[in-house]
This record gives C-alpha cells, structure tokens and sequence, in this order.
C-alpha cells in the first residue's frame, strides 16, 4: 500500500506523516510531498520517501501520484488561488487512477457564507464528481489558532468580531488523528464528516485565559471593518485582515460551529479542550 501525503511540509501534513507511523504504518509505505525541500529533507530522516511538488506544476502532481493506493490531499493555503490548484491535484489524483482521496475542507463548507469555504465547496464538487472513492474531512478551526495568541491576549485582551457566535475547535494533532484514522480504514468511503472539538464563545476563550493565567482578560466585540482596521494595524495584509474578519462573522453565523461526535469517533478519544490547550501553551 502506498500512502502519498501533499502540504506534508506544512503543519498539518507534517503532523498526519507522524499520526501514520504511529498507527504503525510502514514509513516505505507513504510518500510526502511538499515545496520546501529542506522540510522534505526532515521527513526523510524518519525513513518516508519524499518528492518535491507544488499544486500549479501539473506534471509534478502526476509523477508524484503514480501508484498511490490512497491520497491525502491536504488543502492549499494560498486563498484566492485554490481552486486552480485544487483542480489540478484532483486532475492529477483521477489520472493515476488513485484508490482513494481523503480531503481537509472547512466545517459546513455546503452551508457557510464565509470566503474560505467557497474554494473548499468547489473542491468539494470536484472531487465528488471525479468518480474517485473519497473521504471529505470538514475540519473546523484549529485551537492554535487562539493558543498561539496567548501572549498577545494578556496584553491586549482577546477581540474580534463573533458575537455569541460558538466555534468548535480541536488541535492540528486531532485533525492529523482523524486524517491518518481515515486513511488506514477507520473512515467509512463517499461521507462527510463534520470534525470539531467542545464549542465555545469568544467571551469564554476569555474567561478560559483569565483562568489558565491568573489574569483578567476580556472579549471586545468589534464591526468587521474595525477588526479589520486593527489587524492591518497589526501588521496583517488588508486583505488576509479582512478574510479573518469574515471568518469572525462566519462564526457569529454558527458557521463555525460542529454538531456532533465525527472527530471523536475517528480519533478514538475526545478531543483536546480549550484548557487543555491553554495549559499546554503557556
């Protein structure tokens, strides 16, 4: 059997080549493959085979799924530009005849207004009418997403532009279980799942720092352009700051927000929790 991982260089794909061996999957048996040659050169170290790949060179895609039995088909980051890139991953994984695609989208991708999961939805619907076997992941957002600010929570509070609005969140480490659980079997062909951990508001992500840290810290609820205005004062690009703003809407909408055990039942365990985390970060 062979296992071919794409994005295996960023964090995420890195993490689902580690999740793979662990469930004891022969490291001769996966492929990893990525832009950053140096990053492939570490996975090499573990003993996979490496290839170096980017979703806009067709013909790389092609050489690097040759005799795959199953893909996991890791999405790009470069928003604006994935369904071009996209296309040609599945292109490529239909030409090779793939035995199965397992794909991270974005939580409710059918339902969401938000701007990250039009390209997800589109790619979605491709891989659904390419006739490949598949598995659609619909990740929701990662916990270090928030854990990652912590320091700049206890300086400035913790803002955004949510509401009440409740998000399921789990760490990259769960998504990479529930990926690497779906490659060796534990998911069922041709179904979504909707993957989140235990849901909370951005006040509790507040309330939750204060706890973890012994600092009173609050939630400020902002219009999208002033959280836009703030990021981009922060140093974000205009229009990285604005599709952040959007995703903070999206979750006001409840787009954000995972109904059900998908992720638990994939993973074997519950996932890790907000405080979890928090402790984890500090």
């Amino acid at each position: 059997m062979s296992i071919v991982v794409t994005g295996a260089t960023g964090h995420l794909g890195e993490l689902i080549v580690a999740a793979l061996l662990r469930r004891g999957v022969p490291a001769g048996e996966i492929v990893a493959l990525g832009r950053d040659a140096g990053k492939l050169a570490g996975l090499a170290g573990h003993g996979v085979a490496t290839r170096q790949v980017d979703y806009t060179d067709p013909g790389s895609l092609r050489a690097a799924f040759a005799g795959a039995d199953r893909l996991m088909f890791v999405s790009g980051s470069e928003v604006g530009q994935r369904v071009a890139q996209h296309h040609n991953v599945v292109a490529a994984a239909r030409e090779a005849g793939v035995g199965l695609v397992v794909y991270t989208s974005i939580a409710n991708a059918d339902r969401s207004g938000m701007i990250l999961a039009g390209e997800h939805l589109a790619t979605e619907r491709e891989i659904t009418a390419s006739g490949l076997p598949y598995v659609i992941l619909r990740n929701g957002w990662y916990l270090e997403n928030y854990t990652d600010q912590l320091a700049t929570y206890l300086q400035f509070g913790v803002t955004g532009a949510a509401g009440d609005g409740r998000v399921s969140a789990a760490t990259r480490a769960d998504y990479a279980e529930a990926a690497a659980a779906a490659l060796t079997g534990a998911a069922e062909t041709n179904r979504v799942y909707e993957l989140g951990g235990p849901a909370f508001t951005l006040t509790e992500l507040a309330e939750e720092v204060s706890r973890q840290t012994g600092q009173a810290v609050g939630y400020t609820d902002l219009p999208a352009e002033k959280l836009t205005a703030v990021l981009v004062s922060a140093g974000l690009p205009e229009g990285f700051a604005a599709v952040l703003a959007d995703s903070d809407l999206g979750l006001a909408r409840g787009e954000l927000y995972v109904d059900g055990d998908d992720l638990a039942k994939l993973i074997g365990r519950e996932p890790t929790t907000l405080a979890e985390a928090l402790r984890a970060a500090r």
